[in-house]
Formats: C-alpha cells, structure tokens, sequence
C-alpha cells in the first residue's frame, strides 16, 4: 500500500479566527492510534481542521495499518504534527512470559511522556490562529496535556480506548464500590467478575495510574460505543464523574458485531470477555481467565465452534447478534443514537 501524503508538522497560515480546530493527541500503540485516526475522520465531515499529533513513526503507522476506510481519501485534510522524544530502549517481545501484556512497549510508553513541551508548543501557535482549540487525548496522554490551563481558548476532552463497560467497573471499584447504584438503574455487575491479575505489569498500572489523575482536568469524554449497548453503564459514568460523556461509535460497527468466540489475553480482554458474553450474550468463552495459565485443548475449541454452529444456544446467540448488529449499524445513519451523539458534541465543541 503507497503511503498516502500528509501535512507535516506546519501549522496553516490565514485560519479563520471564527473556526473551531481539533487537536488529536493518540496513545503510541496500534489499537489507540487507529481509534483517535475514526474520530478524525468523523469530525472532518463537518468542515472542521483536524490536527493529529505524535511522534513520526507512529504518525505514519496509524496511516499505514488503519482499518475501515480508505485513509487516502481523507489524508490531505489532516495537518500531521511529527514531535520528537528521546531516544529509548526497544526490547523484543518476550513470548513466554506468562504475562501477555506487550511490556516491552514500555519504554515507549515512558518516553512518550516527553511530548508535553513540544505539545503545548503547538497549542500554543494554533491558538492564536483559531478561536477555540479542541484538544481530543487519549487516557493514557493526559499528563502530556496538562498545560492546557495555561492557554485561554484552549479544552479538553478524555478518549478512552476500552469499553464503556470495563471503564465503569474501574471507576466504580476505585471507589471502594461504595457508590450506591439507582434502584432502577439498568446496570447490571455480573458475579465473579475476572481478576486483574496478569492483566497489565505493575510498571503499566503505576504508568495508568499517574495519567488518571490529570484526566480531571478534562471537559468530558468520548467512547468507541454505542448507547444501544452500553448506555446504562455511558449514563452512570456521567453521573460518577459528573461531567458530560458521549458515545460516539462504534466506528466500524461491521466488525465490532459479530457472534464471538471470546479468548482473553491481557488488558480489558477478561473485563470485555463478560460483557460479550453474560451481558450481551453474543459469544461464548472458550477459555475462562481464571484457566488462563492452562492449555486449551482441541476439544475445548471444537466444543465452542459446535456450540456456536450446531447448537440451539448458538441459534438464539446468532440471532441476537444479527438483532443488535442492524441496531447498531444504524446507530450512525441520521437520525441514529450515535449519530445524534456525534452531533451533540459537534454542537458543543462549536457552541
């Protein structure tokens, strides 16, 4: 694939002081980049300048491994901004540890922390030149933003990777689950909810835990879901953090719903395992988190695809899949949940 040509690192000349500009500042790891990468697209269709900061390597990454649209038919309206952090260890992956987070992204991880001067830098020049700056983080970026107080026209807005579901568990869990829940509140926790244990590396959750305290200084956050699937759990979330949330996807909904054999690795896998599984019913796991550590036999795997194919819970499963993919689907067409979403914070950020 020919890599599609884009604005580097230049600021345009002449915006009209009356125009919004979004600013998009990605978590350097594949899964984060590709998502801020949708919201660019998304925002771009109502006439708005985006900007999509990082570093070059993972500037061009996010344009070379995106997935869902073609990045070539929007790439010339994107100002990419290559900043610079210090040179770092890059060690291989270790496939035998038993703990499958990618930890040898760390490194990474930390130096990519060092992009908060060049990033105020940059705020800096954009708002003289447009009224409001609109700065979109992802979670795990926050500290790199946190001088946004110093510019006046500038706010911010939380990005959060994972699910709608398993963020709502960590906020609620962080405090003590003592946070009573409505009595006719549709939040549902499921019993025996997976561990964290060898979720993430102890360097990971000290990295997450420091970004979490500058994600307060936020205006509101956005999700990669659909209300028809996680809206108790969006609503809730308002109301714990008391600020606004939208949801604004799925951004490729095609492939988000689909009847799933779960098989949980690391991270919110084990989390996101129950909600597609106990709450949307839409798969079936084919290995618990608490066996994370044993083998999967070839029996185990024929067992699921037989229940998935040749069964009636398989049936019913297909079913609500197809029920919940054409609901989602035209969650995004006019008129749609996330559409309606979408342009509320178009609405806000342009207010």
């Amino acid at each position: 694939m020919a890599y599609p040509q884009y604005h580097q690192n230049h600021v345009p000349d002449g915006l009209n002081k009356t125009k919004v500009v979004v600013v998009m500042v990605p978590f350097p790891a594949q899964g984060h980049l590709n998502q801020l990468l949708h919201i660019c697209r998304l925002i771009m269709a109502y006439n708005i300048p985006v900007h999509y900061a990082c570093t070059a390597t993972h500037n061009r990454q996010a344009m070379l491994r995106v997935h869902g649209w073609d990045p070539n038919s929007v790439s010339n309206n994107i100002y990419f901004h290559d900043l610079k952090i210090p040179p770092f260890l890059s060690p291989p992956p270790n496939p035998n540890t038993p703990n499958k987070f990618p930890s040898h992204l760390q490194p990474l991880f930390n130096a990519s922390l060092h992009l908060r001067d060049p990033m105020v830098e940059l705020l800096r020049e954009l708002s003289s030149k447009a009224t409001r700056i609109i700065v979109i983080n992802d979670s795990m970026m926050a500290s790199v933003v946190q001088d946004m107080g110093t510019i006046p026209n500038a706010e911010s807005y939380t990005f959060h990777s994972v699910s709608a579901f398993a963020f709502f568990l960590y906020l609620w869990e962080s405090m003590g689950k003592t946070k009573p829940l409505e009595p006719k509140s549709k939040i549902i926790i499921p019993k025996d909810l997976p561990s964290h244990e060898d979720c993430f590396t102890n360097e990971f959750l000290s990295f997450a835990g420091s970004q979490y305290e500058f994600q307060k200084l936020s205006s509101g956050c956005l999700y990669n879901t659909c209300r028809i699937i996680e809206g108790a759990y969006m609503d809730l979330m308002e109301k714990l953090e008391n600020k606004k949330q939208w949801a604004i996807g799925p951004f490729n909904p095609v492939k988000i719903i689909a009847e799933k054999k779960a098989w949980p690795m690391a991270s919110d896998q084990p989390r996101n395992t129950v909600l597609i599984t106990k709450l949307l019913k839409v798969g079936i796991v084919v290995k618990e988190w608490s066996r994370r550590n044993q083998l999967v036999t070839s029996k185990t795997i024929e067992n699921a695809v037989k229940t998935l194919m040749a069964s009636k819970e398989g049936d019913e499963m297909r079913k609500r899949t197809v029920d919940l993919g054409g609901a989602v689907r035209g969650s995004m067409d006019n008129g749609g949940v996330s559409r309606l979403e979408l342009n509320s914070f178009i609405t806000h950020i342009t207010r």
